[in-house]
C-alpha cells in the first residue's frame, strides 16, 4: 500500500490538507489598521487588543476542506481497486481547484468589500502544492492500471 508513490502522493496531499486546515488560511490588512484573516469558519474581522468578530461564513469552504484530507485518505486505502481509486483521485483533482477558486474568490471579495492587501504567507502555496501531488497521484494510478491491463492481454 504504502510502497507505491501514488500512496505518498496521496499522503502527502492529506498532510498537507491537515495543515492548511489549522490556523489562518489568509491574512489581510485593511486601511484602518485592522487585521482581516480567512478561517475554516469564515471571514473574521478586527484588531489584535479588541479581539475577533466574524463577518461573514463561508460555508463551500470549510465544507471542501474536510472533505479533500478525508477523500484522500479513502483514495490510499483504495489500493487494490484502481478503477475507484482513479475516480476518486479525479474527484480530488476537482476539489483542490475548487479550493484554490474559492480562496481566490474571497482574496478577492476581502480587498473589494473592506479595502483589505493582502500578507503574503507560505499557506497561499499549499493549495497549489496540493493540486500538484494529487495529479502526481493521479498519473501514477493510471500508470499502475495500464500495466495491469497489458499483463492481461498477455495471459
Amino acid at each position: 500500500m504504502i510502497q507505491r508513490i501514488q500512496s505518498v502522493y496521496l499522503f502527502m496531499t492529506t498532510l498537507l490538507s491537515l495543515l492548511f486546515l489549522n490556523g489562518d488560511i489568509l491574512n489581510f490588512i485593511n486601511k484602518a489598521g485592522g487585521t482581516i484573516k480567512v478561517t475554516f469558519k469564515g471571514i473574521e474581522e478586527g484588531t489584535a487588543s479588541h479581539g475577533f468578530s466574524m463577518v461573514e461564513t463561508l460555508l463551500p469552504l470549510s465544507i471542501v476542506l474536510i472533505i479533500i484530507p478525508l477523500l484522500s485518505l479513502i483514495a490510499i486505502f483504495l489500493f487494490r481497486q484502481r478503477k475507484i481509486q482513479i475516480r476518486l483521485s479525479g474527484i480530488l483533482i476537482g476539489l483542490i481547484c475548487f479550493l484554490i477558486i474559492a480562496c481566490v474568490h474571497s482574496s478577492y471579495l476581502i480587498i473589494t468589500r473592506h479595502s483589505g492587501m493582502i500578507i503574503p504567507g507560505i499557506k497561499m502555496a499549499i493549495p497549489v502544492v496540493m493540486l500538484i501531488f494529487a495529479i502526481l497521484a493521479y498519473r501514477g494510478i493510471k500508470k499502475d492500471e495500464e500495466l495491469v491491463k497489458s499483463y492481461d492481454r498477455l495471459r
